[in-house]
């Protein structure tokens, strides 16, 4: 009767623990264990990040730091590498719903989102700024958009979206959704700026001739991005740390990030 007594004890230690197979924990290790067994790895991406994640409109194939990254992880650990659509308004669905195994599209870590899902080590830092027109006939700076009369507009979901909500008093600010949305607001004249971050900046330049793009001094909401997975599996959280680790200390992460613009924004520690 004794030992009876003491067994639900040793069993909600271990599972606690996420050692004991078939209880409500999971499994120490498990997500690690269905990337090696499938021999896929499944990463969720937004297909519009520019120099992140993006689908390439000529050949249809994927490109960016992070396809570069999730290539490489795949090859560390012996598999295959997948790409699955996604975006900021649902990846922590898809994570949660095993739809993919992780994500890899320079996602803001912030404390609401840390909320639902685990994040890794950051690997990037990106303040905010501003697109405009060359020629909007109020907006030369940053100090210029928080005004009365002035829209801004945001990518629903994104931490710029929130940013703006609680940092702005006199603009209206307007989240939008479609791909290119924001830019197609600004360049109609129905939005006078939009917020990004650097990368998507860098598309702006690269692709928009129209385009200006402010930078606020000093940097505001300088957000740390990391890479994302279901929460309550330390082994896989912990190999996608050594990844990180990796990456930064053998070079890789460095060579990717020069090869598509991104070498200002590195988090090398």
């Amino acid at each position: 009767m004794r030992r009876r007594a003491r067994m639900p004890a040793v069993l909600a230690v271990l599972a606690a623990a996420g050692l004991l197979v078939g209880t409500g924990a999971a499994a120490a290790g498990t997500r690690l264990e269905s990337v090696r067994s499938s021999g896929t790895l499944r990463a969720c991406v937004w297909p519009d990040y520019y120099s992140i994640t993006y689908r390439n409109a000529r050949t249809g194939e994927f490109q960016g730091l992070d396809v570069d990254m999730a290539r490489a992880f795949a090859r560390d650990l012996g598999v295959a590498a997948a790409f699955v659509e996604s975006g900021f308004g649902r990846f922590t669905d898809d994570l949660l719903a095993g739809r993919c195994d992780i994500g890899m599209f320079a996602i803001g870590a912030t404390a609401e989102r840390a909320a639902r899902v685990a994040f890794s080590e950051p690997y990037l830092r990106s303040g905010i700024y501003a697109v405009t027109t060359r020629t909007h006939p109020r907006i030369r700076g940053w100090a210029d958009i928080d005004r009365a009369g002035v829209v801004v507009a945001v990518q629903k979901d994104t931490f710029m979206d929130s940013y703006a909500r609680g940092a702005f008093t006199a603009a209206r600010v307007v989240a939008v959704t479609r791909p290119q949305e924001r830019e197609e607001e600004v360049q109609s004249g129905r939005a006078d700026a939009f917020l990004t971050d650097f990368p998507y900046g860098q598309r702006m330049l690269a692709f928009h001739a129209w385009a200006r793009l402010i930078a606020p001094e000093p940097p505001v909401q300088v957000t740390p991005y990391a890479y994302a997975v279901a929460p309550g599996d330390a082994a896989w959280l912990a190999r996608v740390n050594a990844f990180v680790a990796a990456v930064k200390k053998d070079g890789r992460l460095a060579q990717f990030a020069a090869k598509h613009g991104l070498t200002p924004i590195v988090a090398a520690e």
